[in-house]
């Protein structure tokens, strides 16, 4: 609105429309002026070491405001009284300075409401901290259970702070690494309970301080790193270093070979030369790892001394061309230059083959967490010598992990998911030691329900981090192959013209970047439950089955939506979302026509708990192809439909991800010994988790924890009575 104003034509002539427009938006002006100010001086009210400043730019964009609206006040321009009443025709500076005030007082008052912010998760984290130190003296359950409840409280009201911190940072790094933090946070709330309990049943018992201090000690480091982010800052002035990977070393090094196209003096062989070696330094990580195939081994070195040759005879040829640059010369540059970048492309293919194919294997082989339940089960036993043999095997599988994220994170391919890569490692570097010194405790004390309690939630942790590393896995290969996260290409996908005669005469829409903010956490929402039901649909064995097939259909449209709301993938205007709605509603139809056969299959009195799901899933994809068929003209009604039509596809997939479990423990007891289904995971934690989210998926789309920590506090009268 201001650059409207600013940007004005001075006219000789002005018509009316001309001179209401011009007062319509001087009064919209000071109008959005007051409601912003009356928000910022009722922050001010509520924080007084900032009340003054913020006072005063409050108290200076108003008076912008009220400027502005003065200098726009020319209704009465052709009244013959009024010739003496500056307007901005006859004061176009007053309103460029009354423009640049407003801006920058309104400027203060968001860097200030942004101290506050800063500020109150600070005081948050301070008083987390204080409340922790009290909870590691405690020597009393009475005691801990008063303290714990209250911390709890504290818990959740950081995780929302710096969950909506999280939600407003705009460096994908900085929100990566705030994830991290908050996820250890999370996980760690439920551990120092359970640990600080054992403790306080076991007072003597070293292995059980040891691994209480190990929770303690990792919550402040992850609150510290909480603030570190908000504030920008490093203890003691350091800067931060970011590691490097191969990915982005081999991403420079191209760029600058390929900037010698345009400047043959940018830049020197040194130069070149030094980022080389730099990237061959780190493909040792692979060529010196145990873990690394011997095939693999062999074509990294291959490829790394191809790419030294290639390097020598480009810098050949770029020095001779910087003396002569005839055609002749220039042609050998381009071969030189195409010929580097494509070793580099295959060394980059090599180490990405060797880091995924490890992972792969590595996360096949500890997927029945074989290691885990024996040392339940010797600790149980009281058999500290199996205990210790396992603690040994688990260590091995530690260092194996440990190594498989190092090498993840060379080819992870974006920062967000290098960050990710160190978290992982991170948590298998502590998780399992204090695994072990849990499973001590336990075999010290084999009769202690709270000593097999901590070492369940730690084992917990280790499962759900190896979880994690599936859906890693995935995202790391999705960037290497361009897909950015996209699944399979689903072949319903709209093409112009091809579904719809009337497409030509609609114009393609795009959110803009604004859209995409406000229907982000709903696009959020989605991701997280195409995770679910694809972690549905890859238990069942026969992966042919007609419900699991419509099941993987409907998630990769979704996923597809999912990626729409983000402005990528395969969808790129509005139109194609509302394609995909309808397709993806056909399919939910198809899934129910499926459940209909089931039930024919089922017992008596399983059959109407399946038919009840059937008709909502029936009704619902009715509803959004209602939906997405429905005419929506101008931009605000388009995107109203847009967000309907997600949120409709999230409700189908919620109804899905009950489905899915119902029908595989339906077919399960239905066609038992036939094996067409695998057999369900043994261990009951894994059951009760499974279960659980089928139930509840909206413990799934809480991304910040804050359920599982209100929970928490929750669950506190139950510890109080035990």
């Amino acid at each position: 609105q201001i650059t409207t104003l600013i940007n004005h034509k001075d006219k000789p002539k002005r018509s009316d429309k001309t001179l209401q427009a011009i007062q319509r938006v001087g009064q919209a002006v000071n109008l959005a002026v007051g409601r912003f100010v009356t928000v910022g001086e009722a922050i001010a009210n509520e924080n007084h070491e900032l009340k003054e400043e913020m006072s005063v730019a409050c108290i200076e964009a108003r008076r912008a405001g009220e400027t502005i609206a003065q200098l726009t006040d020319v209704a009465s321009l052709d009244h013959p009284e009024s010739d003496s009443h500056i307007t901005i025709f006859t004061d176009k500076t007053g309103v460029v300075k009354a423009a640049r005030l407003l801006l920058s007082s309104v400027t203060k008052v968001l860097v200030l409401a942004d101290r506050i912010v800063i500020k109150q998760i600070i005081t948050s984290r301070n008083k987390v901290l204080a409340t922790m130190e009290q909870l590691e003296k405690v020597s009393s359950f009475q005691e801990f259970v008063q303290i714990f409840s209250q911390f709890g409280n504290e818990m959740v009201e950081f995780a929302h702070l710096t969950g909506d911190r999280q939600n407003d940072l705009k460096d994908e790094k900085k929100k990566a690494r705030m994830a991290a933090s908050r996820a250890v946070l999370e996980k760690c709330t439920m551990m120092l309970l359970t640990a600080s309990k054992t403790c306080l049943r076991h007072p003597d018992c070293e292995s059980a301080r040891i691994n209480k201090d190990g929770v303690f000690h990792r919550m402040r480091l992850a609150l510290e790193q909480v603030i570190e982010i908000v504030t920008d800052s490093r203890p003691n002035g350091e800067n931060e270093m970011a590691p490097i990977s191969i990915y982005s070393g081999i991403k420079e090094f191209k760029n600058k070979v390929e900037g010698l196209r345009e400047n043959l003096y940018f830049l020197s062989k040194e130069n070149l030369s030094t980022m080389l070696e730099v990237i061959l330094e780190h493909t040792e990580d692979f060529t010196d790892s145990a873990y690394t195939s011997h095939e693999h081994r062999e074509h990294i070195l291959e490829l790394s001394k191809q790419a030294k040759m290639e390097l020598e005879q480009l810098v050949s040829v770029w020095m001779q061309a910087q003396n002569q640059k005839t055609k002749g010369v220039m042609e050998d540059l381009e071969v030189a230059i195409l010929k580097t970048c494509q070793c580099m492309n295959e060394l980059k293919r090599e180490v990405h083959s060797a880091a995924t194919s490890l992972a792969a294997d590595l996360l096949k082989y500890h997927t029945d967490h074989m290691v885990l339940k024996a040392l339940k089960i010797t600790g149980v036993e009281g058999n500290l010598e199996a205990v210790a043999e396992y603690t040994c095997k688990l260590s091995e599988q530690k260092e194996q992990l440990v190594e498989m994220c190092r090498l993840l994170r060379h080819v992870s391919g974006t920062e967000p998911l290098e960050i990710t890569c160190i978290h992982a490692e991170d948590t298998f570097q502590v998780t399992g030691p204090q695994i072990i010194s849990a499973a001590e405790t336990l075999a010290l004390h084999p009769s202690s329900k709270i000593a097999k309690e901590n070492l369940e939630v730690f084992c917990e942790a280790w499962e759900s981090q190896l979880s994690d590393m599936s859906l890693l896995l995935r995202e790391i290969n999705d960037v290497f192959e361009g897909r950015r996260g996209e699944k399979r290409v689903y072949l319903s996908l709209p093409r112009p013209g091809k579904h719809n005669a009337n497409l030509k005469a609609l114009k393609p829409v795009k959110l803009d970047t604004e859209e995409q903010a406000k229907i982000a956490k709903l696009g959020l929402e989605l991701h997280l439950l195409t995770s679910d039901v694809d972690s549905e649909t890859e238990k069942w064995e026969d992966q042919e089955n007609e419900i699991v097939q419509h099941g993987q259909g409907m998630s990769s449209m979704a996923y597809s939506m999912y990626l729409f709301t983000r402005g990528e993938g395969l969808l790129k205007t509005t139109q194609d979302l509302f394609h995909q709605a309808e397709i993806f509603a056909t399919e939910g139809t198809k899934l129910a026509s499926a459940l209909h056969a089931l039930s024919d299959q089922v017992r008596d009195d399983d059959k109407p708990l399946l038919l009840l799901e059937a008709e909502k899933l029936i009704s619902m994809c009715k509803q959004l192809q209602i939906t997405a068929k429905a005419s929506a003209q101008g931009k605000s009604a388009t995107f109203t439909k847009v967000d309907a039509c997600i949120l409709k596809t999230r409700n189908v997939m919620t109804l899905l991800c009950q489905l899915l479990p119902l029908c595989y423990k339906l077919l399960r007891k239905n066609k038992a010994g036939n094996g067409c289904l695998k057999p369900a995971p043994p261990w009951k934690e894994d059951r009760l988790r499974t279960g659980t989210n089928a139930r509840t998926p909206e413990r799934r789309v809480d991304p910040f924890g804050i359920k599982s920590l209100e929970n928490h506090v929750t669950n506190m009268t139950f510890l109080e009575s035990k």
